[in-house]
């Protein structure tokens, strides 16, 4: 029995770490980094090194490890990577890891059940096999079935990835769950994606270099063909020669995964009325340029893009897919199309462009619904009390056998 003088020893802080392939992808956690850190949370960003890793630790009030991981299967690099993570999480001792993307997924899962970590969460953010064949194929399906049994629990972006991913039996169902509506971590509606004003278009098309009369087709997103970035070219050939004051934006960079030809990408770089603006994370002032927003792409888990377009009050057409079906209400906040389809993807674009008052109720009912179902601070507060359920149970879990073996040896 404890006597007065014995103190309980202070609870230390919940040590989490998130764990990507790329720094890039932790820009969707951005503000719940933070919140994790203001509620006492020791938190780690773990991913390859590089400055944007760095800017971002220190933006959010976090720390940070670099550990070298390939998007791609590379074997060799890959065990390399494995024991750096095993060396890095067992110097951490985190009680919670989150591990977003196949590929990290995978690694940082094997590395954390390695370690001990009690919580191992599998962030699914989509299904890479779906756009795959063959062997390829077969490969990124056993690897989910890998990462989702070695985790402790299984969080899906959207309803429908959780769907087909339980069809499929790639996720447990006992410890498969989406929170709240579904996202990563909700969007921005109260501050950074808020509609312009009366005028403001003209004036935001101003600031981007396009004419402030102009009807502005808008495009943000990796160019890659899962995008669909070939059916959105098809579209805008048959669209601007209907529309003579219609331009088009690009926002986004090549890659050298799942690349799209250097015949398209030089037709879309030599049209005068297509901006290629590059990658930009000030996304705000070229939504506000924007009428509608377009994303035909093959696959998805849960895109951001349709719901940072709907907070700015634009209509989106997408492309009838897990993912997209949960971020656009088809008729009422949006129009989906079935993927590859570039007759109807012409014929939905050309729909909003030529119905302002169409364009206006959708987009009105989209940042509504945004507001309502994809704010920032319930999500945030959700996957924070997901951490702390899940290491309060685990301690729990802990616990027990001790306290049996104790009371066996009484």
């Amino acid at each position: 029995m404890r006597s007065r003088n014995d103190a309980a020893p202070p609870a230390r802080p919940l040590r989490v770490v998130h764990l990507t392939a790329v720094p890039g992808m932790l820009l969707f956690l951005q503000g719940h980094l933070a919140d994790l850190a203001a509620h006492g949370f020791e938190v780690t960003v773990l991913s390859s090194p590089g400055p944007l890793l760095d800017r971002l630790a220190a933006a959010e009030g976090v720390g940070r490890v670099g550990v070298p991981i390939s998007r791609e299967i590379s074997p060799l690099s890959d065990l390399l990577s494995l024991a750096r993570l095993v060396r890095a999480l067992r110097a951490l001792r985190p009680d919670v890891v989150d591990v977003h993307t196949l590929k990290a997924g995978l690694l940082g899962i094997v590395a954390a059940r390695l370690v001990g970590v009690p919580v191992r969460i599998y962030h699914v953010h989509g299904l890479r096999h779906v756009t795959t064949t063959g062997l390829r194929r077969a490969l990124l399906r056993t690897c989910e079935r890998l990462t989702s049994r070695l985790a402790t629990r299984v969080l899906c972006v959207s309803r429908s990835v959780a769907r087909a991913a339980l069809a499929e039996g790639l996720v447990p169902a006992g410890k498969t769950s989406v929170l709240l509506g579904g996202s990563i971590a909700g969007v921005d509606a109260a501050e950074r994606f808020v509609p312009p004003g009366a005028g403001a278009r003209r004036a935001a098309r101003a600031d981007v270099g396009l004419p402030p009369d102009a009807r502005v087709l808008g495009f943000v997103g990796r160019l890659v063909r899962d995008k669909g970035v070939a059916e959105l070219a098809a579209a805008w050939r048959a669209l601007r020669e209907s529309h003579p004051d219609l331009w088009l934006v690009v926002l986004g960079e090549r890659e050298q995964g799942d690349p799209i030809p250097d015949a398209l990408y030089g037709s879309l770089a030599g049209d005068p009325r297509v901006r290629l603006a590059g990658y930009d994370r000030d996304t705000p002032r070229w939504y506000r340029a924007m009428d509608v927003v377009v994303l035909p792409t093959y696959r998805e888990g849960f895109p951001v893009v349709p719901l940072e377009a709907a907070a700015m009050g634009l209509p989106v057409v997408a492309t009838e897919v897990p993912g997209c079906v949960d971020a656009v209400v088809d008729g009422a906040t949006g129009i989906l199309v079935p993927p590859r389809d570039v007759p109807a993807l012409t014929a939905a674009l050309r729909a909003y462009l030529d119905d302002p008052a169409l364009r206006a109720r959708h987009g009105a009912a989209a940042r509504a619904r945004v507001l309502r179902d994809f704010d920032q601070r319930p999500m945030w507060n959700a996957l924070r009390g997901e951490y702390q359920r899940l290491a309060a149970g685990a301690a729990r879990g802990a616990r027990t056998p001790a306290r049996a073996a104790g009371q066996a040896a009484g």
